[in-house]
């Protein structure tokens, strides 16, 4: 089911900080990375991003990724899918591809006990909006028949709209949640670089406001299961999808101080798919997690 925003609680939930870390190593691996940056959640691959198929999560992986989240404290791990996906394809051979690996990501997450699965929803390719949109409701109607049962929740990214990527209007994740015979299983991803780079804002209190009232409108705020906090490198409106670190972009501060004090959505996981590395003698990820802290109102 949907993880519904809470009405606004006595003790507001505790915030989840998280960042997309790399398995290399092993899944454990990202977690401690996560926990050492003192994040309270993590984003990871459950295999290569670029290739169709990985090798088999075995009972040790499985044990040691979750021996880390209990040790760590680490809650509501994401995975996200393969770039390679595309339910959107109108080439048969490429579209059925894309659903065997839909499942297969799926059963991955189901293995090591991630709930969420974030998944850029396709690109028609020239096919136009409306046939690219009911082949993506087809296709996530076969993974759910071919993985009923399996806990895992797939979350639709909204997108920045570069080419003929779909989900850069909420209206196309409404469609696509209206076209799925069963999207009970199907939740929503905000991406803060995407939607800005695809024209909508919050950087003032007012277009926060508008923006998310369009979220409700459409998709409903019950269905948004993690947000992606990300900077934009290219203005709004560019439809170009360039991450950049926290205060690093073209967003501002504010859109980012609404969202994290919005309690609606605490409690949700917040991911950072910023730039690595370091600066000034500081490692990235935990500047962007210091700069976030510091936007939170008592």
């Amino acid at each position: 089911m949907p993880r519904k925003p809470k009405p606004e609680p006595a003790e507001p939930a505790p915030l989840k900080l998280g960042a997309h870390m790399s398995i290399a190593g092993g899944y454990d691996r990202a977690v401690r990375a996560a926990h050492a940056v003192g994040f309270g959640t993590v984003q990871l691959f459950t295999k290569n991003n670029n290739q169709w198929k990985g090798p088999p999560i075995t009972d040790d992986h499985v044990a040691a990724f979750r021996g880390a989240l209990a040790e760590t404290g680490i809650v509501d791990p994401v995975s996200h899918a393969s770039y390679l996906i595309n339910m959107a394809s109108p080439d048969e051979a490429l579209w059925t591809k894309s659903i065997d690996a839909m499942v297969i990501e799926v059963e991955r997450c189901a293995r090591l006990g991630i709930a969420d699965l974030v998944v850029h929803p396709g690109a028609h390719v020239g096919s136009g909006e409306e046939e690219g949109l009911r082949r993506i409701a087809k296709a996530l109607d076969v993974v759910a028949g071919r993985t009923a049962g399996l806990p895992v929740m797939i979350d639709l990214e909204t997108t920045a709209g570069q080419g003929s990527c779909l989900g850069h209007r909420f209206e196309h994740l409404q469609a696509i949640l209206g076209l799925a015979s069963d999207p009970s299983r199907l939740g929503v991803c905000v991406d803060t670089c995407h939607i800005f780079a695809a024209g909508y804002s919050m950087a003032e209190k007012a277009m926060y406001d508008e923006t998310l009232d369009q979220l409700e409108r459409t998709v409903g705020l019950g269905r948004i299961r993690v947000w992606h906090l990300n900077d934009s490198v290219k203005p709004r409106a560019s439809r170009v999808d360039r991450h950049a670190g926290i205060g690093g972009g073209m967003l501002g501060l504010d859109s980012f101080r609404f969202v994290l004090n919005d309690p609606r959505f605490r409690g949700l996981p917040m991911i950072l798919e910023t730039p690595k590395g370091f600066e000034d003698g500081e490692e990235l990820d935990a500047r962007n997690r210091r700069i976030l802290l510091g936007l939170l109102t008592p």
